[in-house]
């Protein structure tokens, strides 16, 4: 009974999630902690291999961690048999040339979303990895974080009844970068780049809804930039060409109505950056990153509207938090090991590329929705 050693080349882990989460927090926190363990008590071991455009930021991050093998000749790397896994973060019309890749040399595939720039491409990406027999996955990390977690565990316990709509806050205020350095990286605001909110944000958006409360059957969006100029790392002004806010509504498959926000030009008054408000007949629940609070029918105030008199209910102090019960590990952590574990023993993995093209298909008919004004039905995705 021997451990499994998996080397995995990741392309991207320059930027700043590339490196935190799925560099640090992910592959080497596992690899610390003496790998994934399986059923019979072997462990597999991922052994990182970076994979970049810039020598010296390579270089620099093997130094800082010990990591030994670094390139920038992505093809070298996928040549290697050793090679089992590509991981893929590089911003996104980046990805696909580099995943086709990957798939041709006959390696498994995980990658960010969107994992392409149409539809038309992911559907593509998604039969080559089928037909070439490599297991595939997209990173979908906001279904393990704690809050959505407990989310999960109220729907699993009917404790909504029927669940009549979701409504979701998400975005924060990106300084435009000339007095105040910008937190996102200038890409994101140009849509010849691949950026703007809804290629960002749909794709996480659906399949949150898709896997919480059902698949999404109709999309009806309007965007904006709001911001119009901004400024990049070297200080030089440009014009922003995509959209830095987005307001979706969704209708799921059992009737269900889902409203979300998106904005990067918005400040918060939130507990958290992100918020889902779940509604249904026998209660009502607020979801965000970590925390989940929640209000049965049967301790539902009964409200009065009367604008004449000052309302001096508190009506955050009427919900109670659901408690943790667990212990919830990094969210981005918890899907590597659940791929991982689908490469050496094929254990489910519901997030694969075709996931992540239906996520793709539901940003394209906001875009469509937007530019039309019209309400988008989506159609069954399916590999032909």
């Amino acid at each position: 009974m021997g451990d499994h050693v998996l080397d995995v080349a990741m392309n991207g882990v320059t930027g700043r999630m590339g490196y935190r989460q799925h560099l640090t927090r992910s592959i080497l926190a596992i690899r610390e902690e003496g790998g994934v363990r399986l059923p019979d008590g072997s462990r597999i071991i991922p052994e990182p291999i970076l994979v970049g455009r810039s020598e010296r930021k390579l270089r620099e991050i093997a130094e800082r961690h010990g990591i030994e093998r670094w390139s920038t000749d992505l093809d070298a790397v996928l040549s290697q048999e050793s090679t089992k896994i590509y991981f893929d973060s590089q911003i996104t019309h980046a990805r696909e040339a580099a995943v086709r890749a990957a798939i041709a040399a006959g390696k498994h595939v995980y990658v960010e979303k969107p994992t392409a720039s149409t539809l038309s491409s992911a559907l593509e990406l998604a039969k080559l990895a089928r037909d070439a027999g490599v297991r595939n996955g997209v990173v979908q990390d906001k279904l393990f974080l704690p809050g959505l977690l407990k989310l999960r565990r109220l729907i699993d316990s009917g404790f909504f009844g029927r669940i009549l709509s979701v409504r979701g806050e998400f975005g924060y205020w990106v300084f435009e970068g000339d007095w105040q350095s910008a937190q996102r990286p200038s890409w994101n605001y140009r849509a010849e780049e691949g950026g703007g909110m809804v290629l960002d944000m749909f794709p996480h958006w659906h399949y949150i809804l898709e896997h919480l409360f059902g698949p999404v059957r109709t999309v009806t969006a309007k965007v904006a930039t709001h911001i119009p100029r901004r400024w990049d790392e070297d200080g030089r002004p440009y014009e922003a060409t995509a959209d830095d806010a987005a307001y979706g509504i969704f209708e799921l498959h059992d009737g269900a109505i889902a409203q979300i926000n998106s904005s990067w030009s918005v400040r918060v008054a939130r507990d958290e950056l992100v918020e889902f408000q779940v509604d249904g007949t026998h209660g009502s629940a607020v979801a965000g990153l970590r925390s989940c609070r929640v209000q049965h029918r049967s301790v539902t105030p009964k409200a009065v509207w009367n604008p004449d008199l000052e309302d001096d209910a508190r009506y955050r102090d009427q919900w109670d938090r659901v408690p943790d019960n667990t212990d919830f590990p990094n969210g981005f952590r918890a899907q590597w090991e659940d791929f991982l574990r689908h490469v050496v023993v094929d254990a489910p993995f519901p997030h694969d590329l075709l996931s992540g093209a239906r996520g793709l298909q539901m940003a394209e008919a906001g875009l469509r929705s937007a530019r039309t004004g019209r309400t988008i039905e989506l159609d069954e995705v399916t590999l032909a």
